[in-house]
């Protein structure tokens, strides 16, 4: 029987009716690509933290914690004012790449804390101290080097003796056009203490560059209600139980911010300058495009009190009623959702952790609005701006107007391409038919280049990410067939038409040559190279990557396997099969090829994968830097069922005449004639002689093996640093296992050792997939040179526990990823609450970098929910595997 929730979900297709409104404000407008109109892409600087209060932006909104429609018409968000603060807290505070000593870095505490898929029910907390907030002090001492670490909010006396607010915003939805917003505030501190909360709806300025569209307005019919009233979304009423309305226009201050004359007497900060200097700069008409409603508590030492508005369609004489009512109901819809959801096996704090992870995901929703040809050259009836830096100049047909999910609203309030792809695989848990809409988006005309190349992200569209859209699609399909029992043809074979496309791009643009050897710059692990792997060193003419070359065979796969599935249907997608099948041996002969002018990424000597630099005098070297870049290759891998062979007949006589005809291809992949245990075939390019010693590596505590995951680095390189030195130039490399001390691609970029969960994840799923082929008899030493030996799945599971320690508590009873602050450990309303880092260190664990980039760290979830699925599904063998297969594993 389908729960509430999931009845929700079946209506709410496409954003509309139930998901119609959501968490899809951003927490970060200012200082993006977006809004930045400066002459030389200055983007950091353009509109800062202190400007945003007066500036009304072009593309976007932002709030703390903030609500709004699908096509971000009106916003509803809380804001915040102690009474000792110089501004109104209307957004969080954070430090811009130049300002913080490892690039932008927000300066807040706040914690996603529940979501239904439909954002029926949303619960989120916001760590208000109760003294001025520290905003100077955080931007002087976050000056240092980087070689120190941040400088946090819990480093000040913010919150001192406890003296801070805890204020919970939660949403209800009655019905999809009735949302009902509670803010409850907790005084922690040992006095009582004044909290000023001003619920804040407004209108995003869309009229000002589009004359399709008059201005709309908000009035006071009554002292406890505010309507509104637009040609876009017609009319709402905003009711309050008390407090005074203060009106102004959702414009921007031009006196303030261009040093020009005011369009309007009464513009975006006049609450702001109302709330905190008694200004005469709130419309006393009660009349505008932006409304607060001002309600003040003074609140006793360990007491609360709560503060109730509700935005609706309907006209109502009691907003009031059913409030509480509607709450408690859809708080029960939500656990029952999730309750059905996460395995009843899973521990307590397991489960917990896992709905998290869902939460994150769910309130990092955003609606994403770029259209790149205004963007360069304005609405017509506007100047053109002025921009000497042409930014993205050719991705002109780009043209965004969607809710897209954000690997961090604040840190990264934009779309990531191979970000989304990690993305769905969570969203699609929770969320499927939303998760087949991000993995379209990209795909779509106004999205993809007409070249077939996908967008990587809001600063540079040409950036080339790991192309993992396929996997992605391929995972999102088969997760929601596993869960729905149906396969979504329609939604793959879309996609895969226009993924063609883009296999099509790489190969023209990436390996010009033919060779089958690919480029492809930093691709998205940013100072993983001994330099920038996107700008090589005077005299280098070529650099064939490993990660990329390996990728690439790993999209091959993902093609043939889709193919495949749709041959089911389709008998025509067997030659789309052959035809990935013959990509994918290329490949794995031009990454073991040793000719005249040729050189093997697979060095025999080491046992392991490196990039090669081609000389302009036609010589090539490795570089022999042990990093993920030499793991890669271990993901190209698909194990497939013979029953498929048994139906595709006419691919199975293409694939066996490939390599009986070109032995020297098929010697270097898995034997297409040979069946694993249960009858299954193996692609790999990783044969038992170069599987054995990469997984010896791996699975090294003093290499990549750390107590809680696999670092990016090998530790190795810690003693023994890698240089390279050519015509004059020197680079080094080394074991960093915390921030990296590189500027290379700016203060936010780090893979020179650190834990990422993206790529253990694919590792564990990779290893999933050989121990499916080659059976329990395969084992291997974990740790290497431990003398305990595990099969291939045990290993996984074993990877999957030490990522699991991060996000479990340790000795002082906080969770190990925490810095080392008391709070965590020592303060109840602290030490439950969880985060999501974009990357762990890797010798302690602690998180680091973006502290809320659930996007790919929510992959917990994932390696929760399959693990447990592992258990359930573990038979005991009858008999011991058969030991021709694993003599063969060992001879090839």
């Amino acid at each position: 029987m389908r729960s509430k929730e999931e009845e929700r979900l079946a209506q709410s297709t496409n954003n509309r009716t139930w998901k119609k409104w959501g968490t899809y404000l951003s927490d970060r407008q200012w200082g993006t690509v977006r809004e930045d109109y400066s002459p030389d892409g200055t983007a950091w600087n353009f509109i800062s933290h202190d400007m945003a209060q007066s500036n009304a932006y072009r593309w976007g909104d932002e709030g703390i914690a903030g609500f709004c429609d699908y096509q971000q018409i009106l916003c509803l968000a809380p804001a915040f004012w102690n009474g000792q603060d110089s501004i109104l807290k209307e957004r969080l505070f954070g430090l811009t790449n130049g300002q913080g000593n490892h690039g932008e870095d927000v300066k807040e505490l706040y914690f996603h804390l529940e979501s239904s898929p439909t954002h029926s029910y949303t619960k989120f907390l916001y760590k208000y101290p109760q003294t001025a907030f520290p905003y100077q002090e955080l931007l002087e001492q976050n000056r240092r080097g980087r070689e120190q670490p941040e400088y946090e909010l819990l480093d000040t006396e913010a919150f001192r003796e406890n003296r801070y607010f805890d204020i919970f915003i939660e949403y209800a939805k009655s019905d999809p056009n009735d949302i009902l917003m509670k803010v409850t505030v907790h005084n922690r501190g040992p006095e009582a203490a004044a909290i000023h909360v001003l619920p804040h709806l407004w209108f995003r300025n869309y009229w000002k560059h589009n004359s399709r569209y008059s201005k709309p307005n908000m009035t006071a019919p009554t002292a406890h209600c505010v309507q509104t009233n637009s040609d876009r979304n017609g009319k709402w009423h905003f009711y309050h139980q008390q407090g005074e309305q203060l009106f102004c226009e959702n414009e921007t201050n031009n006196q303030r911010v261009h040093h020009t004359a005011n369009d309007f007497p009464f513009v975006k900060d006049g609450i702001n300058n109302h709330v905190l200097h008694q200004a005469a700069t709130v419309n006393p008409e009660k009349q505008g495009t932006k409304v607060a409603i001002w309600l003040k508590e003074e609140i006793p030492a360990g007491g609360s009190a709560t503060f109730k508005v509700r935005l609706s369609k309907k006209s109502m004489e009691d907003p009031w009623g059913n409030f509480d009512h509607v709450f408690a109901i859809r708080k029960a819809e939500t656990d029952e959702y999730y309750e059905q959801l996460v395995p009843e096996t899973l521990p307590k704090e397991h489960k917990n952790l896992a709905r998290k992870a869902f939460a994150g995901m769910l309130w990092t929703k955003q609606f994403y609005y770029l259209d790149m040809y205004k963007w360069h050259y304005g609405e017509s009836h506007e100047h053109p701006p002025h921009r000497n830096l042409k930014r993205n100049s050719d991705w002109q047909h780009l043209t965004c107007r969607h809710i897209i999910s954000m690997p961090d609203k604040w840190e990264y309030p934009w779309f990531a391409a191979w970000d989304l792809a990690f993305h769905a695989t969570t969203l699609v848990h929770v969320d499927p038919d939303f998760a087949k809409h991000q993995m379209q988006l990209m795909l779509r005309e106004y999205y993809m280049h007409p070249n077939g190349q996908i967008p990587a992200y809001e600063w540079n569209f040409s950036d080339v990410n790991p192309p993992v859209h396929a996997w992605g699609v391929w995972q999102v399909y088969e997760i929601d067939k596993k869960k729905t029992g149906k396969p979504d043809w329609d939604f793959l074979e879309r996609a895969f038409q226009k993924l063609l496309m883009n296999f099509t791009w790489w190969v023209n643009q990436k390996d010009s040559n033919g060779t089958d050897l690919f480029e492809g710059g930093f691709l998205g692990l940013d100072n993983i190279g001994v330099f920038d792997r996107s700008h090589l060193p005077h005299g280098v003419k070529k650099l064939q990557q490993a990660d990329a070359t390996s990728w690439m065979a790993m999209y091959a796969l993902n093609m043939l396997r889709m193919s495949l599935e749709l041959a089911q249907q389709n008998r025509s997608y067997e030659e789309s099969a052959a035809k990935f099948f013959r990509h994918f041996l290329n490949i794995g002969k031009a990454m073991h090829h040793i000719g005249k002018n040729d050189i093997s990424l697979w060095d025999n000597q080491d046992k392991f994968y490196y990039d090669a630099v081609q000389y302009e005098n036609g010589t090539s070297e490795l570089l022999k830097v042990r990093s993920l870049v030499g793991i890669i290759p271990l993901l190209a891998v698909e194990v497939i069922d013979s029953s498929f062979f048994d139906r595709m007949l006419e691919f199975k006589i293409r694939a066996v005449s490939i390599t009986r005809t070109r032995p020297d291809l098929g010697q270097l992949i898995s034997d297409i004639e040979e069946k694993g245990k249960d009858g299954d075939y193996l692609f790999s390019v990783m044969r038992g002689n170069r599987l054995e010693p990469l997984l010896r590596r791996l699975l090294d505590e003093d290499e990549f093996l750390s107590d809680y995951g696999l670092r990016s680095l090998s530790k190795y390189h810690q003693e023994h640093p890698f240089e390279f030195g050519h015509n004059g130039s020197h680079h080094t490399i080394q074991y960093e296992p915390g921030e990296s001390s590189s500027p290379m691609f700016g203060g936010n970029s780090n893979w020179r050792g650190p834990i990422w969960l993206p790529l253990n994840y694919l590792i564990i799923q990779a290893l999933r997939k050989y121990h499916k082929y080659f059976g329990d008899a395969y084992t291997f030493e974990f740790p290497t040179n431990s003398g305990n030996r595990l099969n291939l799945n045990q290993i996984a599971n074993e990877l999957t526990k030490r990522l699991l320690k991060i996000f479990e508590r340790n000795e002082d009873g906080k969770f190990q990823y925490h810095a080392d602050h008391a709070q965590f450990a020592e303060d109840e309303h602290f030490r439950n609450h969880h985060l999501f880092y974009e990357f762990f260190h890797g010798d302690t664990g602690q998180g680091l970098g973006a502290s809320h980039q659930t996007g790919w760290t929510a992959l917990v979830a994932n390696l929760l929910l399959e693990m447990e699925e592992q258990k359930e599904s573990t038979k005991s063998a009858d008999e011991p595997y058969h030991v021709q297969a694993a003599i063969a594993v060992s001879e090839y």
